[in-house]
């Protein structure tokens, strides 16, 4: 066994963690920075240091682990969750506090966003709380301290940071207001004790967790969901995992953009809170049409470069571009390897890895790449028509569907905002 398949196995082992998900480039760039760092000679000196060092399996899987979130992060989602919390409410006749789970809670910004979401609905603050988890001490104890940078505020709409946030030198510091209403703690989503005493949550989180994981583990990973999720709850799941849970039994809510999900059709009978969307043409279902060939089974298909400024990064994803065009897919990959290896996680490049993966006939890791693409960058057209073609093919035209409407809208937005 070589050192970077006991790496990927440990990895797999305590987080669950699927090389394929992220690529093994990106590991192994972690390993070679853990073992400059405590000066291991050779593969193999490290890994017996990983393996005598807690502190170090740690460092390992911060290392991995890197953290991309900012406050309200889909803002659909927050603002569907103000209204189902109210309803609820109303169903328990207020004679408890909402319960509320975000895991994996990163750096903060999740949790406090629900926090400070539901005070601006209205929710007073002996009617909800909310727990944070995270594999990683690091990430909780940054969400404890409560202070964040100008990267974690996004979008055009950032009235709430003059409303929940204090300015100083180091930066912007959640008020205590919101604080107290959040939880925070360190916890292994695979740890079959985890929560095991508590009682179900009305709403959990969980977003951007199981694209990560191989098949057999999303499965595990999903039963521990359920069962924290109340019978009558909703699970807010990132937006390339939709198709993952209705595999599972849960339903969409109907709530565009909003990505929640429930064991009923219509859980809490919410509202539309955005204006209907016109559906995308009807696709042919596999019982009135013979069964095509797979999407990209020849090398036909072609790859549009990304604009980028002229640099190094820019100019190896050009590279990659016209090597995939030219149907050279084994450079292609490389390429997109190397680029992994030494830039930050790019959409385009997991797209890229997506298609040939696709070319070459392996589906599974293809979804996981094209499904990649699509946590970093939600609404990357080819990546949602790519993994819509791929479902369909496999007979998920239900799956494929919510991804068509969502490349339909964001080719619709696009074309507004270049009028």
């Amino acid at each position: 066994m070589s050192s970077d398949q006991r790496v990927f196995n440990f990895l797999k082992e305590r987080i669950g963690l699927d090389v394929a998900s992220v690529g093994e480039a990106i590991i192994e760039r972690a390993v070679r920075q853990r073992s400059q760092a405590v000066q291991a000679q050779t593969a193999d000196d490290y890994w017996q240091h990983l393996q005598c060092s807690h502190d170090e399996q740690q460092a390992l899987i911060e290392a991995v682990i890197v953290p991309e979130t900012w406050f309200f992060r889909y803002p659909e989602s927050f603002a569907t969750l103000a209204r189902l919390a109210k309803a609820r409410l109303a169903e328990i006749k207020q004679m408890r506090a909402l319960r509320i789970l975000s895991l994996p809670c990163s750096t903060g910004e999740e949790p406090y966003s629900i926090a400070m979401a539901l005070l601006d609905a209205g929710l007073a603050p002996h009617q909800f709380k909310v727990l944070g988890l995270d594999v990683s001490p690091l990430s909780v104890e940054r969400a404890r301290r409560g202070v964040y940078g100008k990267n974690s505020f996004r979008g055009a709409d950032i009235g709430f940071r003059d409303r929940h946030f204090n300015e100083s030198a180091d930066g912007f510091h959640i008020r205590e207001r919101v604080r107290e209403q959040v939880r925070l703690q360190v916890g292994n989503l695979l740890d079959p004790t985890l929560l095991a005493n508590e009682a179900s949550y009305d709403f959990v989180f969980c977003r951007n967790l199981l694209i990560y994981f191989d098949q057999p583990t999303q499965k595990q990973v999903f039963d521990v969901l359920k069962e924290l999720t109340h019978v009558d709850g909703v699970l807010f799941i990132g937006p390339a995992e939709g198709s993952l849970l209705g595999r599972h039994g849960m339903k969409s809510i109907g709530v565009p953009q909003s990505f929640a999900f429930s064991r009923h059709a219509e859980p809490l009978k919410p509202e539309p809170v955005f204006a209907p969307i016109p559906a995308p043409p009807p696709l042919r279902t596999a019982a009135s049409q013979p069964v095509k060939p797979r999407p990209f089974s020849t090398v036909s298909a072609q790859v549009v470069p990304i604009k980028t400024s002229p640099s190094d990064a820019g100019d190896l994803l050009s590279q990659i571009a016209t090597l995939a065009n030219e149907g050279k897919s084994a450079e292609a990959r490389a390429a997109c390897e190397r680029y992994l290896s030494n830039h930050p996680p790019a959409a385009q490049v997991f797209y890229w890895l997506g298609l040939l993966s696709d070319v070459a006939g392996s589906a599974l890791q293809a979804q996981g790449f094209y499904r990649k693409a699509l946590y970093l960058e939600p609404q990357h057209p080819q990546a949602l028509m790519h993994l819509a073609a791929l479902l369909e093919s496999q007979g998920d035209s239900a799956g494929a569907r919510r991804l068509q409407a969502r490349a339909a809208r964001s080719e619709r937005a696009e074309s507004e905002s270049k009028r």
